[in-house]
């Protein structure tokens, strides 16, 4: 039992011996080598036409502008004065003369005129659509 012990002892350790081994492997780096160039690619086919750009919206529009103020009436002229009374003549005598017409009143002042009202803001005006792009088409 002493030498299978024995022989036992010694696969055993040999086993794990060669276990134990390590190298190294070496990393092969594939290198990329530039060819000659290859033929030319063929045209593309060409693109679509872009949309017309919307467009700009409408300016506000501005505000009604005040309506100036009315003159003032003018004051009413004054009445005038009755014509006095001629002088009774002598019994018998002439009737005499008849009383001068009393003056006219004045006119009475004109108001001054209101200001004139003011124009409201202009709005602003729109922006301008954008242009559509332009392509180009290059026959084959």
């Amino acid at each position: 039992m002493k030498i299978s012990l024995l022989l036992l002892a010694l696969v055993g350790t040999l086993a794990l011996s060669a276990c134990d081994q390590r190298q190294a492997t070496p990393v092969v780096v594939p290198v990329a080598v530039p060819g000659p160039a290859g033929a030319t690619g063929a045209t593309g086919a060409t693109g679509a036409t872009a949309a017309a750009g919307a467009t700009g919206a409408t300016g506000a529009t501005g505000a009604t502008g005040y309506d100036g103020a009315s003159g003032a009436k003018g004051a009413t002229g004054s009445t005038g004065s009755t014509g006095s009374t001629g002088a009774t003549g002598p019994s018998g005598g002439a009737t005499g003369a008849t009383g001068s017409t009393g003056a006219t009143g004045a006119t009475g002042a004109t108001g001054d005129t209101g200001a004139p009202g003011y124009d409201g803001a202009k709005g602003d005006k729109g922006d301008k659509g954008r242009t559509g792009d332009t392509v180009v088409v290059v026959p084959k």
